[in-house]
Order: C-alpha cells, then sequence, then structure tokens
C-alpha cells in the first residue's frame, strides 16, 4: 500500500472528529439528526440552461471534502472561494469545439480506518455540508458530483441515502471502488473493488431516477487505477440518462499516469474516460497542454 493511501485513511478517520462540529453523520442512520441550514438556490437544469453533459462538454472537477486537507483541494477554504479557482482552472480546458462544464466532485461517503458504531467504515456527510457545496457549485455555475466511498457498507445503500440530492437536475454521482472493501477488511489496509453487478445495480436505480423526475441526464464516474479494481468490467451495462465515466485513477510521474491511463482506456466499450491529476501527489503536475494531448483525449478532468 502507498504511504499516501495510508495517509488519506488516517485522514479519513481523523474527519470523525468532525461529527462534534456537526460536518459529518456518523451514526450509521439516516442523518435526521444533522444541523440544518436553508435550501440551496433552486435550479431547473443544468448549468448555462444546457441540455447534455456529454460528449458537448468538457467536465473539469475539483475533488475533496471538508474537515481535513488531504482528502483533496475541494474541502481546502470557502466553497465559494474554491468555486472560483475551479473557474479559473476550468478555463484552461476550453478549446473552440468544446465547452467546459465545472464540477464539485464532493466526498459525501468517506471511507474510514475505524468501524464506527455499525461497523461499516464510513462517514456520511451531514446534509448541511452537501448543502452548503451544492449553493457554491451554483453559484460557480458548476454541477455537483457526489462521491462514495462506502468502506464494507454497499454502493446502492448510500446512493440511495443521497436519493433527496440527486433528485436535483444538477447532481451528479460518483463511485471509489478503491474503498469498497469485504467484511473483514478495512479501508486503507487493501485496495478495494467492486463488481459490475454492483454497479448495474446502482445504475438502474439512478437512470429510473431520472426518469421518473424527468431530471436532465447525469454522470455516472467509476474511478479505477488497477486491472481489477472493477471486476468484469465488460459486463457494465449502459443506461437511458446517465453518462458512463471511467476516470483512471492513480497518481505519480506524467510517464507513470499516461501508462495507467493507457492500460485503464484499453477496451473501454461504452464508457466515456476521465483522467484524475494530483496537485501535491504527482511528481511533476501535467498541464491541461499534457492532458489535452492524451488519446482518447478525456472528457473529464480531475483534480484532487
Amino acid at each position: 500500500m502507498h504511504p499516501y493511501r495510508i495517509l488519506i485513511a488516517v485522514a479519513a478517520t481523523l474527519c470523525g472528529l468532525a461529527i462534534v462540529l456537526g460536518l459529518l453523520d456518523g451514526d450509521g442512520d439516516d442523518g435526521a439528526g444533522a444541523v440544518t441550514t436553508r435550501t440551496a438556490p433552486e435550479q431547473r437544469g443544468l448549468p448555462g440552461g444546457a441540455k447534455t453533459i456529454l460528449p458537448e462538454h468538457r467536465v473539469v472537477a475539483y475533488y475533496g471534502a471538508p474537515g481535513d486537507d488531504n482528502l483533496g483541494i475541494l474541502g481546502i477554504g470557502n466553497p465559494n472561494a474554491v468555486g472560483l479557482k475551479l473557474n479559473r482552472q476550468a478555463r484552461r480546458y476550453v478549446t473552440p469545439t468544446k465547452p467546459v462544464m465545472p464540477a464539485m466532485e464532493l466526498i459525501a461517503v468517506v471511507s474510514t480506518s475505524s468501524p464506527g458504531d455499525d461497523g461499516k467504515h464510513r462517514l456520511r456527510q451531514a446534509d448541511a455540508v452537501i448543502r452548503r457545496y451544492l449553493t457554491a457549485a451554483r453559484r460557480a455555475n458548476a454541477i455537483l458530483i457526489l462521491d462514495i466511498q462506502p468502506g464494507r457498507a454497499s454502493f446502492l445503500d448510500e446512493a440511495k441515502r443521497l436519493r433527496r440530492w440527486l433528485e436535483e437536475p444538477d447532481v451528479s454521482l460518483a463511485l471509489d471502488p478503491e474503498w469498497h472493501v469485504k467484511d473483514n477488511e478495512v479501508p486503507g489496509q487493501v485496495i478495494g473493488s467492486v463488481t459490475a453487478g454492483e454497479i448495474n445495480a446502482v445504475s438502474a436505480w439512478l437512470s429510473d431516477l431520472v426518469r421518473e423526475k424527468g431530471l436532465p441526464e447525469k454522470l455516472l464516474i467509476i474511478h479505477q487505477f488497477t486491472d481489477d479494481m472493477i471486476q468484469d468490467r465488460r459486463a457494465v451495462h449502459t443506461r437511458p440518462n446517465l453518462d458512463m465515466v471511467l476516470n483512471a485513477d492513480g497518481f505519480g510521474t506524467p510517464e507513470l499516469k499516461r501508462g495507467t491511463y493507457s492500460r485503464i482506456t484499453k477496451g473501454r466499450g461504452h464508457f466515456f474516460i476521465g483522467f484524475k491529476l494530483f496537485f501535491v501527489e504527482d511528481t511533476g503536475l501535467m498541464s491541461p497542454r499534457d492532458v489535452l494531448a492524451l488519446r482518447p483525449v478525456p472528457l473529464v478532468v480531475v483534480y484532487e
């Protein structure tokens, strides 16, 4: 296990302290006792009146969660200030033929090395936190993506708990299999995985939700950096109303990242492609020009 992955697991555990401050809901229930604030400004559709996300746009996202800087850039500082930085970064990816849609990828379910009261090794963001980032995303003319690091819980159960937010027209979903482990494993001590069947269960539920509520299409992002992180990947189904994105994760040198990208995107089938960069952990951060030179050119770019 890379030392940084262990550091992240420890940092996520420290986020348990945020429960005392009302930032996270760690009781394993539905968060009914979470601190509430005013409802986020109403949004009738996608930013800028867009009808679709991919492939008409390139999505540029900041990833993270409040409570610890090691969880990613999105959680560092005031969300509105982060939105300004995000837009500056996103503008660097605009091309004559491809407009950019900014995004905030908030870790809505944070894996932890400690089991918690229900033994699931995860903490859930309080509604107040999700609302704060949704409000900031709308002010930044961006979409919000809710990322799930489920620990020992199931992706589908955690996605269903986020239903009230996924009913919003500008909120999408991401699955982080690295942090999905078996009942005898601990996040951060092993690299997790997800089966095609588990992804298909989530995508079927989310596609039905979009149809039932008459919502614009949503992203469903799956992060991957090892070959077996998505088991039986060819059996992952496409769904109406969803843009399925395979996001090549992992940090390192540009050469290492290009190799991972080539390996992960080989035989990608129906997936749109994403690419993840790390401001701190990457050795020699690739520039937007470097990223746009990748083949296939990624339609989703995520910064942690």
